[in-house]
């Protein structure tokens, strides 16, 4: 049995057939089955149906499966272990982190980070917080930038970012001529809200009281759509200081302090405390905490951060 043989194998069990495994990986149908027959013969069994339309695991398959998917695993790790040994950071940075933060907090961090260590490619799982700590836990990416408070006694979180959250409105909007203003005001005017994720929840809860008149005006899927709708006049919402900083220094909208909460967006670094982290990955761990100096990317001080 060689790798090539159990890659072979995963594939086949992936795709249900012999010919679209083939294509997957480049090889002759005959040659696939070559392949699965020579590891048939090592096993002493069965590990494929071939009688239905579509090729399916026997109970020996099945079990086999499994351990090929962890033994290519391995293989991998093992291959990045040597790449590590090295001592000099190469390979890829595997990083989960939402759009916003990829958008609005990381384009300096990436920046220094690529500057320090040209040869590393760096891969990025784009999703919510929740999906990236199940990334985490499987071992499917080695760091996140998670929205804080996480508790998991799996994960090692680090606080690393810290912003507030300001009421946003257009320049022509009557709010703007305010430096701050109390949620009341706020609650009056027609809002624009994230249709999900943490901002969403917190603004759900922060107008909890206003709930039966509150107006709604719209529900959106991203921080730049709502920004442009602001700009827009279209109405008002509250957004991450950072995430809006450029807009209002351009003229586009207005940052106001809500005078009657104090509100808050927390960021951490997340890695697995019981894995030996690719040199990558504590390269790109230093990287972070040595950026205090870039504006766009404030680190949070232990004065600042609630979080641990």
């Amino acid at each position: 049995m060689d790798f090539d043989q159990l890659l072979t194998f995963i594939e086949v069990a992936r795709q249900g057939s012999f010919s679209r495994a083939g294509e997957k990986i480049f090889r002759s149908q005959s040659a696939v089955s070559a392949q699965i027959r020579l590891l048939e013969q090592e096993y002493g069994d069965r590990l494929l149906d071939r009688s239905g339309k579509t090729v399916k695991l026997t109970p020996a398959g099945e079990v086999l499966y499994d351990y090929a998917e962890r033994l290519t695993k391995l293989r991998e790790e093992s291959l990045m272990a040597v790449v590590d040994h090295a001592r000099t950071p190469r390979g890829t940075l595997r990083i989960g982190a939402n759009e916003a933060t990829c958008l609005y907090v990381l384009p300096h961090a990436f920046a220094e980070y690529c500057r320090l260590y040209p040869n590393i490619q760096i891969s990025i799982y784009r999703n919510f917080t929740y999906k990236i700590l199940e990334k985490l836990e499987n071992g499917a990416i080695d760091v996140g930038i998670v929205t804080l408070p996480v508790k998991s006694p799996s994960l090692k979180i680090y606080p690393v970012f810290r912003d507030k959250l300001m009421v946003m409105a257009s320049p022509r909007n009557p709010l703007a001529k305010y430096d701050s203003v109390p949620l009341a005001e706020v609650a009056k005017q027609p809002l624009l809200f994230p249709k999900t994720g943490h901002t969403r929840r917190l603004l759900d809860r922060l107008f909890r009281e206003q709930r039966s008149s509150l107006q709604v005006r719209m529900e959106l899927p991203s921080v730049g759509m709502i920004k442009s709708f602001v700009a827009a006049d279209l109405g008002v919402s509250l957004i991450s200081r950072s995430f809006a900083s450029d807009d209002e220094a351009a003229g586009r909208v207005k940052l106001i302090e809500l005078k009657d909460a104090q509100l808050w967006r927390e960021l951490g670094l997340a890695y697995r405390r019981d894995r030996t982290l690719p040199l990558a990955t504590t390269a790109f761990i230093a990287t972070i905490r040595q950026l205090r100096q870039y504006p766009a990317f404030r680190m949070a001080s232990a004065g600042d951060s609630k979080s641990s």
